[in-house]
């Protein structure tokens, strides 16, 4: 491969992982995608649109992964819940909008495992790529009325989700909720933690199946609020929170001395936290992208 073809990779190398991201909701699958997509590229016939080309190949990759995963994580011990990503450094793209911010949030990364992987492919190429449906078919290899049908289909199954609503979030109050959590979670503040939640808050906790992990969700101010502080005291290590952009919102990183041991992730409506996503599936905590979490 010559060094033009490499340079050309690499100016979509960021784009081709935002892509993948959304269609898996696993950082280290779309690291795989992204590595099998240069190994493709690197045997390719002439290429008249070179992102075009990467974008098809990535995006039926995805929708080949999707199709095996869904077993997996079927089979997942308590909730499955996406792999969050630090996104500071731009790492998903753009995410200068509410609704660009929300397309990556945990929430509805969430949400989109109720899609088929064809679906979810439509859906993220028009939604976070603004893919026409002309462009869509050549993508999967189908009609462009193909493409429209499975667009509206996937956008009424995801509108008809329990609990979807849109958010119109004010961030820098939405940081502030995140301070005053991060506040009182270190103080073992339970009456002041309680305040800052939604009555009907819920908290979903992807383990792994790791010990000691609720497998099934947490709902109600006090109950939350008493599994989280409880929690934070049964791990028998000093813990240290410290606030990050987490798939384009504030979130918190749990870390043990210059461990990684959990990532929490806070949804907000109505100014309160109505919705906690925690991750402490180490598999999913222990990749290169976490960088260095020692200044974080």
């Amino acid at each position: 491969m010559t060094g033009d073809a490499v340079e050309e990779f690499e100016r979509h190398r960021s784009r081709l992982f935002g892509l993948a991201y959304r269609m898996l909701g696993s950082a280290e699958e779309a690291e795989d995608v992204v590595q099998d997509t240069f190994l493709r590229w690197h045997h390719r016939s002439a290429v008249e649109s070179p992102w075009a080309w990467l974008a098809k190949v990535a995006t039926n990759l995805c929708v080949n992964r999707l199709t095996s995963a869904r077993a997996r994580r079927e089979s997942h011990v308590g909730p499955w819940l996406p792999e969050p990503v630090l996104t500071a450094d731009g790492a998903l793209g753009p995410l200068d909008s509410a609704e660009q911010r929300d397309f990556v949030s945990l929430a509805f990364l969430t949400l989109l495992e109720r899609l088929n992987p064809v679906e979810r492919a439509v859906f993220v190429l028009r939604e976070a790529f603004d893919y026409s449906h002309r462009q869509v078919a050549e993508v999967i290899d189908s009609s462009e009325a193909n493409s429209r049908q499975l667009y509206r289909r996937a956008r009424l199954r995801l509108t008809d989700a329990p609990g979807r609503a849109e958010h119109l979030v004010d961030r820098s109050h939405h940081r502030d909720l995140v301070k005053g959590f991060l506040a009182a979670a270190e103080e073992g503040d339970l009456p002041g933690l309680e305040k800052l939640l939604a009555h009907d808050v819920t908290v979903w906790v992807d383990g792994g199946g790791r010990i000691g992990t609720a497998r099934r969700p947490v709902s109600g101010a006090n109950r939350v609020a008493r599994y989280l502080i409880g929690a934070s005291r049964t791990t028998g290590q000093r813990i240290r929170l410290s606030i990050a952009e987490l798939n384009g919102a504030p979130g918190l990183l749990a870390l043990a001395g210059e461990e990684l041991i959990g990532v929490l992730v806070p949804e907000m409506a109505g100014g309160l936290i109505s919705e906690i996503r925690i991750i402490a599936d180490p598999a999913k905590l222990r990749l290169s992208h976490w960088g260095a979490l020692s200044g974080s």
